[in-house]
């Protein structure tokens, strides 16, 4: 009969490399003490990697990079899964994603209406915070970074340069979920998401 261990093991081994698990998703093979345990000897083993506090990962192998860390997306995107959650990245991160930083920011925070939580993963920390329906109602991933990167700019500090690299991205977003999102935003951010539906109407 095989032990919990190689029962994990198994499980772990049918997914792609660098998937995220939990100890959440083996708690049919035991209880949730069992299952810990289990997993830190398969980390000890080298079977898995202990990404944080209760999140674990059989690495991915670049040819060239060799073994690769799970991304902030990636970690935050599992857990969004598992908690059956909605996430906003906000501040830095939005400001990364559009472009408009170069800076990948060692600190993120996402608006969840999950549970409020701060999660460690080496140096960097992910934090997520409880917010209102209306922060997370917007439907377009590119329009929902925008909303958040020009709230972080702040109205007064936007530059001409900035709001171009916006356009060009809120360009990309499906019109139908950029006309919705634009009702979402602060009317000063409005005026400048307007701007990218025009131009995508008239193309």
């Amino acid at each position: 009969m095989d032990s919990i261990d190689d029962k994990i093991l198994i499980k772990i081994k049918k997914a792609k490399r660098g998937s995220l698990f939990f100890v959440d998703d083996f708690l049919s093979l035991g209880t949730a003490k069992a299952v810990s345990k289990a997993l830190e000897r398969l980390v000890q083993k080298s079977e898995l990697k202990r990404v944080s506090r209760g999140i674990y990962t059989r690495v991915a192998v670049d040819p060239l990079l060799g073994p690769l860390t799970p991304t902030t997306e990636s970690i935050a995107d599992a857990i969004r899964r598992r908690d059956k959650a909605r996430i906003v990245p906000t501040g830095s991160m939005a400001l990364n994603a559009l472009g408009l930083s170069t800076q990948v920011p060692v600190n993120v925070v996402y608006y969840t209406d999950g549970s409020a939580r701060k999660i460690k993963v080496g140096k960097r920390t992910i934090v997520f915070k409880k917010t209102t329906p209306k922060n997370l109602a917007a439907i377009g991933k590119i329009s929902s970074l925008a909303i958040q990167a020009l709230k972080e700019i702040g109205k007064d500090f936007v530059t001409d340069k900035e709001i171009e690299i916006i356009l060009d991205q809120l360009r990309k977003e499906d019109p139908y979920r950029l006309e919705h999102d634009i009702k979402l935003a602060p009317e000063w951010i409005r005026k400048i998401m307007r701007q990218a539906l025009k131009k995508t109407e008239n193309d």
